[in-house]
């Protein structure tokens, strides 16, 4: 059997992957789609792709970083425009997809409704989402990389069904290859049968083989918070994100990133330098992010569209970590990224080389506001605007 070739990637973004059907809401609003029998007068539509495997991987790929994208999309007219849409950004971008094959798998889609103003709305088919499984990453398609990103698994079947299993499977298998693993989720739809899972007892057994989480408050506030008294409307504030952010830890990531939306992105980081010391090939100098709680506020920016924002984000998180920056450089850089996100409709539309990102930031781009309550925190020393939280306690060492 002939194997795949693979060309060399420095990173491996896998997970969730679907075609965005994103319609120019103009002046529409949620409230107007709500009306039964309305007719709705909106723009064109945007056909772009969505998913953890497009939005982080070609921002990624935008920054420059050197990047493989591992999706699974079916044998059809939408997998076709997936792909075709991949190479457009770039040759041989679509060369790691997975092509399902049978009538039964059928690429994902989601229609997109992200009225100016409002977080989006999507209605979503998972399609071949639900069928990707550990054995579709093979060690062959791992061989050089440094780190492994995988996103969305509460929108992935098999990654939820059976307690998590294959994804415990999936990222115990990339994490003894050596590579850096970080993973992304998505809050399931509360009626569906990935919104009954117990996450917590999930999150137990993947995070062990977990050096970077990275999902968002909403949806840490749903598996952690419970389903019962969930309420997505609820602001973080530094105790819950605290507390949260202890217990994940606990359960075995290095670091967790939770993303606070317009607010920017909270990070706390292990107070065990042997677990730092494990992260794999991406493991920063120790010292600087051991033990580490900041919290990065968004930049000043014109919000066109939030599609994929959060992805971006981390996308900006996951290059600094690869150029080897600081932790209050790479989290500032990751809430940079994310705000050239919203100034474009669709989701890296807006993203523009490291070096541009860079040299924006340190041209004095200003920040939001926070409008958090986080009792006992300080500003940094430097003035760039990064919040540090009780339990920031780093070293002081040599660099």
């Amino acid at each position: 059997m002939t194997l795949p070739a693979y060309p060399a990637a420095d990173v491996i973004v896998a997970g969730h992957i679907c075609l965005d059907v994103i319609p120019d809401m103009g002046t529409a609003s949620l409230a107007a789609l709500g009306v039964p029998g309305a007719l709705v007068n909106v723009g064109g539509a945007l056909l772009s792709t969505g998913g953890t495997v497009a939005n982080s991987g070609l921002a990624l790929h935008r920054l420059g970083a050197n990047v493989r994208l591992m999706g699974k999309i079916g044998d059809d007219p939408f997998g076709r425009l997936i792909a075709e849409h991949l190479e457009r950004q770039g040759d041989g971008l679509s060369s790691g997809l997975i092509v399902g094959s049978g009538e039964s798998e059928r690429s994902s889609y989601s229609i997109v409704i992200s009225p100016r103003g409002s977080d989006r709305i999507f209605l979503h088919c998972p399609g071949t989402n639900d069928t990707f499984a550990a054995d579709d990453v093979t060690e062959q398609s791992l061989a050089g990389a440094k780190l492994f990103h995988f996103g969305y698994p509460p929108l992935m079947k098999a990654m939820y069904e059976d307690g998590g299993r294959e994804l415990e499977k999936l990222l115990a298998k990339v994490k003894a290859q050596g590579l850096t693993v970080s993973l992304d989720m998505s809050r399931p739809d509360p009626d569906s049968p990935a919104g009954r899972v117990d996450w917590r007892s999930v999150l137990k057994r993947v995070l062990p083989y977990v050096d970077l989480y990275l999902p968002s408050w909403e949806e840490t506030h749903y598996m952690l918070g419970g389903r019962e008294g969930f309420d997505p409307e609820k602001a973080p504030e530094g105790k819950l994100l605290a507390d949260y952010s202890a217990e994940l830890l606990d359960m075995g990531a290095a670091l967790v990133g939770l993303k606070l939306g317009e607010e920017g992105l909270y990070i706390r980081t292990t107070a065990s330098r042997d677990r730092l010391e494990a992260m794999g090939a991406c493991a920063p100098r120790a010292g600087a992010w051991l033990h580490r709680e900041l919290l990065a506020p968004c930049f000043e920016t014109e919000v066109v569209g939030t599609t994929g924002a959060g992805d971006c984000t981390i996308a900006g998180f996951l290059c600094g970590l690869l150029h080897g920056l600081t932790i209050e450089q790479t989290l500032t850089a990751a809430v940079g990224v994310g705000a050239c996100s919203v100034e474009s409709l669709d989701a890296t539309g807006g993203i523009v080389p490291w070096p541009d990102t860079l040299r924006r930031i340190e041209a004095g781009w200003s920040r939001r506001t926070l409008t958090l309550r986080l009792n006992g925190w300080s500003r940094l020393d430097g003035g760039d605007g990064t919040w540090m939280g009780p339990y920031d306690k780093p070293e002081s060492v040599s660099l």
